[in-house]
């Protein structure tokens, strides 16, 4: 039978002597941690495919005529996601802290 989150919750922190607050702000910070190096390492991969250092870099490419939108629309958009997603997830991480 599993048993509720608040009790999964109260029983781990008074096993490791935390409080629930704390234990709780732990690891929202270890999730959003987490969470951010996965973007980061997304960004950089698509950031290292095209020789950018961000977005507004690839959207240069595309000006300037180095870089064709035919076979790098999809990443563009994501990557322009990724920044977004990045900025919230710091947003949150300094709000938790």
């Amino acid at each position: 039978m599993a048993l509720p989150a608040k009790n999964i919750l109260s029983r781990i922190a008074h096993d490791l002597g935390l409080s629930e607050e704390d234990l709780l702000k732990q690891g929202m910070r270890s999730f959003l941690e987490q969470q951010l190096r996965k973007t980061n390492a997304d960004i950089f991969e698509i950031c290292g495919r095209y020789g950018v250092r961000n977005v507004n870099e690839m959207e240069q490419r595309y000006k300037d005529g180095s870089l064709k939108e035919s076979d790098s629309w999809k990443d563009l958009q994501r990557l322009d996601h990724l920044e977004y997603k990045r900025a919230q997830l710091a947003d949150l991480l300094e709000a938790v802290s």
